[in-house]
Formats: C-alpha cells, structure tokens, sequence
C-alpha cells in the first residue's frame, strides 16, 4: 500500500508540473499574440528622398549610395542630364531596437551629415492597439564647398544647418501605406544672402505595393515659406519613383526635380520645375551588412 500510495503520489505531482507547464505556455501565446506589431510600412529607411519611419534593426550595417543626375531638359548635348552627377554615399546603422544613427558625404554642395532616428510608437493590433508608427528624425550638416566671400572665424556659424521631423506613418494594407512628415530645418545663412534661417513644412509619402518584389513611391513636401535660395526660386520638392527589392538589395528608381539628397538641401534649395522638364532621374541604392546578430 506504501508503494501504491508513493506511486500515486508521484503521478499526482507529475501531473500538476505538467498542467502548469500547459498553463505557461498558453500564457506566453497569448502575451505575443497580444503585441501584434505591424512590419514592413515601407521596404526602406527612406521613401524617395526624404526618411520613413523605418530604421535599422541592432547590429545591421546600411552601406548606401544615392545618385541624382542633371536636368532632363537640357538636352542631347548633356544626354539629357546623365553628363552630371551628384552623388552622396552613407553608413546608417541600428544601435538600440529604438534608435538608429548615420552619417553620410554628399558631392552637392560637399556637405557632410550625420542624423539620429528614434523610433516612438510602433502600430499594433490585437489586445494594444496603435493606429500608427510613430519616429523622430534629427539630424545636423556643414557644407564645405568653398566661396570667395567668407572669413575663417565665420566658416562654421554660416555653414551648419540642422533638421527635425515627425514622422507619423500607417499601413492601411498590406499594399498600400502612407506617411505624413512635419518638418522644421534651420539653416545658419551665408554671409552671401539673405535666406531665411528657420523654414516649415510638410511632407506626404506613399508606398503602392505591385508585385512581391516591387511597389511605387511618392513623396511631396510643402515648404509653408519658401525662400530665395541664392537669387533663384524654391519650388516644393516632388519625388516618384519605384522599390525593387532583390535580396540583400533595394533599389530606388527616381524621378525628382531636387538635386539635394539630404533634408536642409530638397526642403529648402530646390529651384527645379516639373512643368519645365526641371527633372532628374536618380536611384538610391542599399546594401545591408550583419555586423552584431541580434541575441534571442
């Protein structure tokens, strides 16, 4: 009877682990299907020209090369614009699940940059729901390009600008997601003229998915109070263009009448106009590098 109770006793407290371990498990499905966060709004940390509320997850290296040629319409004898060339090659890298950093050197105006994003609110479904992707966007640049007019002590004051932005996105489908970016950029003006230092605008993007491996981008920023960027015109910057996705690859293919690839210069300096053929062809090109792997 010892023995049979002993036995019994042990079937008895196996059981409980058993049932406990059944209960944990259930516990844990239903905590991960509570967070059911949405991925993938856009296939790119930036939509043309300007960022989306994508970022690089932690350890991953972004090796980008971005390229914008001339104008289109200045004709055979420059091959419609792919004569000229500015080109601007950038390390974006994800430090924290929340934060990522890059820096990059661009040819138009010989500026360097480097920014910070940090992600806020992520949209989710389920038992938390969040309507919306959330990120904040800063970053900081100094072009280099050399003038005749400038002194030593003021070749800093007059050449750094800065950037802000909120970035508020949603994926509506999984084909169709949209962005709206408020944007705030204030540049320390040259001595040269006299722009305003502090400009406001908004920007709207969109990613139209086509295919598995390919959608169609837009991007449209509305600059609330244009200047004169050295004597000529600024128009709000248009951008289209297409996503192709191969493997550790995506290509941007772009049609934009903003020669500038980083925020201080298509928010502020572009003087180019669809309607006169002002359009230069460009693509971005990114490469991805697994320099940490992530822990499970």
């Amino acid at each position: 009877m010892k023995r049979l109770s002993l036995v019994f006793v042990s079937l008895m407290l196996s059981a409980g682990i058993y049932s406990q371990d059944d209960l944990l498990n259930i516990l844990n499905e239903n905590a991960v299907a509570a967070a059911n966060y949405t991925t993938a709004t856009f296939k790119s940390t930036r939509i043309m020209n300007g960022h989306s509320i994508e970022r690089m997850a932690p350890g991953q290296l972004d090796f980008r090369i971005s390229h914008r040629f001339g104008r289109v319409n200045t004709g055979a004898y420059e091959f419609f614009g792919l004569d000229q060339a500015n080109i601007r090659l950038g390390l974006e890298y994800g430090i924290l699940k929340w934060l990522m950093v890059g820096v990059g050197r661009g040819s138009y105006e010989k500026t360097f940059d480097g920014f910070a994003k940090f992600s806020v609110l992520r949209q989710s479904d389920g038992a938390k729901v969040m309507p919306v992707s959330v990120s904040l966007f800063s970053s900081a640049s100094l072009k280099t390009v050399k003038t005749s007019v400038e002194t030593e002590s003021s070749y800093l004051a007059s050449r750094l600008s800065y950037s802000g932005q909120i970035l508020i996105a949603r994926k509506f489908t999984p084909g169709l997601s949209l962005q709206l970016t408020p944007s705030y950029v204030h540049r320390n003006p040259d001595s040269a003229d006299g722009d305003p230092a502090d400009l406001f605008s908004v920007g709207a993007g969109g990613r139209l998915k086509l295919s598995k491996r390919i959608s169609f981008n837009a991007e449209y920023f509305y600059v609330a109070n244009p200047p004169d960027y050295l004597g000529q015109t600024v128009y709000n910057p248009l951008s289209v263009g297409f996503d192709v996705e191969t493997g550790g690859h995506v290509f941007q293919l772009i049609l934009t009448n903003s020669v500038a690839m980083i925020e201080k210069g298509f928010i502020g300096e572009t003087t180019g106009q669809w309607s006169k053929g002002d359009i230069h062809f460009g693509f971005n090109i990114s490469r991805v590098f697994t320099v940490k792997k992530q822990q499970p």
